[in-house]
């Protein structure tokens, strides 16, 4: 039973954003890793680039080339001055950087599509087949239409078509902690509690510089959210947000491919780092609406 008491009244603010979902395999689970962690690292966003995350690690028996396997989302924000279309191109082409440059030069990696319900799809022969330099080609292989690129270490095999949808990104939780050890412990705790619901990613896992819109340098992206940093309590006074016993405040970013999904994995990661003595409540971060539209408030996810 969650108390009230360390559950902050106030809401996470979330935004739109476009994803896609896909099932990384390999011949060995060393290699395996390697792609995905490699491919979900660096999550910028907020620096009009793409994230990623690990969703599940799949069995044999779960993918469709019988090897084992990982369920990897990749997201990309949404320009609403703009035609969708034209974030979608930008999205693909980050994607495929991705693809290119941490999943196709492992060896003997492939990679299928995972969207369930696709709004569209991608051409994957544009951007990732043509790496073949004119000698790709296209075959049935699994029960998909599948593109093989020659490389030096045959082949790398890619669902020439890849599902897209709409998703929420952004939702958040905040951990307010005295101690280094509970910010190691809750993170821990909730990360793993998270990582147990489908359709939802943690593009940073624990995050220790939460961000705010408003900055002196644009030019650089969002900045610290200084009224939130431990360091600076005695400097900014009455205008310092962090309570007395709090050296801590690390975060949690959660995208997810339904609001339902969000809101399960933002409970649950809840639930489990109250569990950890020396975290004094749980809040989230919000912006008055300057980053997106939706509205997540934390007692409501405890009825």
């Amino acid at each position: 039973m969650v108390e009230n008491g360390r559950v902050e009244d106030t809401y996470a603010e979330a935004f739109e954003g476009v994803y896609t979902r896909v099932i990384v395999t390999a011949d060995d689970e060393e290699t395996l890793r390697k792609a995905a962690e490699d491919a979900t690292a660096t999550p910028s966003i907020v620096i009009g680039r793409i994230e990623g995350g690990i969703e599940k690690w799949l069995s044999e028996e779960e993918t469709p080339d019988n090897r084992k396997g990982v369920i990897l989302q990749f997201w990309g924000g949404i320009d609403p001055k703009k035609p969708f279309s034209e974030s979608l191109i930008k999205f693909e082409k980050e994607l495929s950087y991705r693809i290119r440059q941490d999943i196709l030069v492992k060896p003997f990696t492939a990679l299928f599509n995972a969207v369930t319900k696709a709004e569209g799809k991608m051409d994957m022969m544009e951007r990732v087949g043509h790496c073949g330099d004119g000698y790709e080609w296209v075959e049935e292989r699994y029960g998909r239409k599948v593109i093989i690129v020659p490389i030096m270490v045959p082949d790398f095999i890619i669902e020439r078509y890849i599902g897209y949808a709409h998703g929420i990104m952004g939702a958040n939780l905040w951990f307010f902690c005295k101690t280094k050890e509970a910010v190691r412990e809750a993170g821990r705790k909730a990360l793993e509690a998270i990582s147990k619901i489908e359709g939802v990613v943690t593009p940073f896992d624990v995050c220790s510089a939460g961000s705010k819109p408003e900055t002196r340098y644009p030019w650089i992206g969002p900045t610290t959210n200084h009224p939130y940093c431990p360091s600076l309590k005695e400097k900014l006074g009455e205008k310092s947000k962090v309570p007395k016993d709090i050296s801590y405040i690390p975060e949690i970013v959660i995208n997810g491919i339904s609001m339902e999904a969000v809101k399960k994995a933002m409970k649950v990661g809840i639930e489990a780092a109250l569990t950890v003595k020396d975290v004094t409540k749980v809040s989230a971060g919000n912006y008055g609406g300057k980053l997106g539209k939706y509205k997540i408030y934390l007692r409501e996810l405890f009825p």
